[in-house]
Order: C-alpha cells, then structure tokens, then sequence
C-alpha cells in the first residue's frame, strides 16, 4: 500500500468516533411544574400517567429525555423559585399543572413553550389569545368547565333534596377560584340552597371551616379540584363523616377513598393528553398551533356504602345515570 493511502486510512478512522457522535441524537429536555407536593397520591398519579404516556410515545426518560419535576409550587414565592430552576436548565419545554405554574414559567421565560394540564379558564387568565388559537407560547388541557362548582351542587342537591345550606370550600390563591365561586354561587341561588363560601389554604383551616359550618343543620359540602383539597383528601373525608356531611367532590378518588360522590373528568386523562402535546412540540410543533382541549369524558361517581351511612337513599334517577356506583 502506498505511503499517502496509509496515512489517509489513519485519517479517516480517527474520525469514525466523532461521526458517529455527531449522528447521536442530542438528550431533549422537558421540565415539570407542579404545585402538588411529592407526597401527594394524586399528584403522583397525574405525573406517574404524563411519564407513561410520554413513554409510549418513545420519550424514555434517561435515554432519550431528561425530566426534571419540581413539586409544591403552590405559593407565589415558592412556584417563582421553582420556576427559575427549571428554566435555568434550558428545557425545550415545560408542562405546568396549573394556572399558577404557568405563569410563574411565563414571568421568568416569556418565550419557552409551556403545555398546562389542568386550567379552568386559560382565555380569562390571559394564558392564551383563545381555545382554537392559542397564538403564544402557551397551550394545554382545560380542567373540567368554568361551572364546575355549580354543576357539583347540582349534583348534591339531587342527591339530597333536603339540603338547604351548601358551603363551597376553596383556596384563595387558586387563580380558578373565583370562576368557580361564582358558578357554585348562581347555582344555590336557583337551586333555593343558602351559599357559603370558606377560604382555606391548609388542613387546619379546612378543619374550622368544617367545625364551623356543621354547627347549623341540612348541609353539604362542595369541593371542586384544587391542590388544597387534594392535599388534604383524607382530612377531608374524616371530617365529612364526623360531621355526617354529604359532600361532592371534582375527583372520583375521593369517592373511592368513602367519600360520598364525585363528578368530573379524568385528571389523569389532560396528564396523558398534556403528554402528547409535549411529544408534537418535542418533534417541532409550536404550541400557537396547539388547539386547547376541552376535557369530552366526564364520570359521575356514587358511593352507596357512604350515602346509608349518612342516612340517604339515592334515587333511583341518580343510580342510572352514575357512570359507577361503589358498594
């Protein structure tokens, strides 16, 4: 073999390594944002299905994606500094479980694209220009509907028609809030039912709130999905029963937990849906030409055991039209 030849083979099997490396797909990045806290079963569920999904779609975390989760981000300062962590990692996207969460991303990266999983009212929040066409960097899964807490009181008047006191129990700081009040407060004033609404942030101001409201006779309870009843699930259900209050619930795992119904859509379904909009933006779609998604399945769960417990008999109406009914 001749000399040049030679040294040009050499020359060219060094280079075999550096191109093989340059045709390795780069590890992508996708950053999780999420006000439940780590011990949350709920909040585990919901990141659990985004992970299986995501999955499925061929995004392996450790393999072909890095996802960095940062948990209870429920306060302002607390969703800010999580929120710079995150972006500080230069993710190519960030799924945000809330309103809340998506904005504290927004403020400190006006320009990183952002799926959300579970917003009421994205358009009144100012998260996106409309559903069809959310025309920034922001797109997602609409949690249930502006009337949730209305259709919830709804359902428990039904249920019980005695009742005429129903106290909504929310947490100021959910950005959804107010749209749910004021749903649940439209829907007592046509159903003859007394409103109240109590303001919580924690377990031991759900627990005088409850204390507080049992005092006077024919209540219930309302609670739609929020991180502050989440957190609180089994508090809740406790005082319930103590207090031999019906109670309706926005997640079924209250319900299958002794809680006496639910109405809602799957949470875990907008994870799973939140996950292939992060997939279509992993492979190049931008999130202005992501459609938001209005939850279409709904389930109306009732637990029997629960109701004969706090002495009621569901109607026969109610029991044929429950997706579910626990025994």
């Amino acid at each position: 073999m001749r000399r040049r030849e030679f040294i040009g083979l050499l020359g060219g099997a060094a280079a075999w390594p550096v191109v093989a490396h340059a045709q390795r797909p780069r590890m992508r990045r996708v950053g999780v944002l999420t006000a439940s806290t780590e011990s949350n079963p709920l909040g585990q569920a919901n990141i659990a299905a985004f992970r299986l999904e995501l999955g499925r779609l061929g995004w392996l975390d450790g393999r072909n994606v890095r996802i960095d989760v940062r948990w209870d981000a429920g306060t302002g300062d607390q969703a800010a500094v999580n929120a710079a962590q995150l972006v500080s990692l230069k993710p190519d996207v960030i799924l945000a479980n809330a309103g809340a969460a998506a904005r504290a991303v927004q403020r400190e990266d006006p320009d990183i694209p952002i799926v959300f999983a579970a917003v009421t009212d994205p358009v009144g929040l100012g998260l996106v220009e409309s559903l069809a066409r959310p025309g920034g960097n922001v797109t997602g899964f609409a949690n249930f509907e502006q009337s949730e807490g209305g259709k919830l009181l709804e359902a428990l008047k039904e249920l019980v028609p005695d009742m005429a006191r129903a106290a909504h129990i929310t947490d100021p700081g959910n950005l959804s809030s107010p749209v749910h009040v004021s749903a649940f407060e439209n829907a007592a004033r046509s159903l003859a039912v007394a409103p109240i609404v109590f303001r919580v942030r924690n377990g031991s101001e759900i627990e005088r709130a409850i204390g507080t409201f049992a005092q006077e006779p024919n209540g219930g309870l309302v609670f739609t999905n929020e991180t502050v009843s989440s957190e609180n699930l089994e508090l809740i259900i406790a005082l319930a029963a103590r207090h031999r209050l019906p109670a309706a619930y926005g997640d079924r795992a209250f319900v299958t937990e002794g809680g006496l119904m639910s109405y809602g859509n799957d949470r875990r379904d907008n994870y799973r849906g939140a996950a292939s909009y992060v997939d279509r933006i992993l492979r190049g779609a931008k999130p202005a030409d992501l459609p938001v998604q209005q939850p279409v399945r709904f389930q109306f769960v009732v637990n029997l055991k629960t109701a004969k417990a706090l002495g009621l008999t569901v109607p026969l109406s109610v029991l044929l039209r429950a997706d579910e009914v626990i025994e």
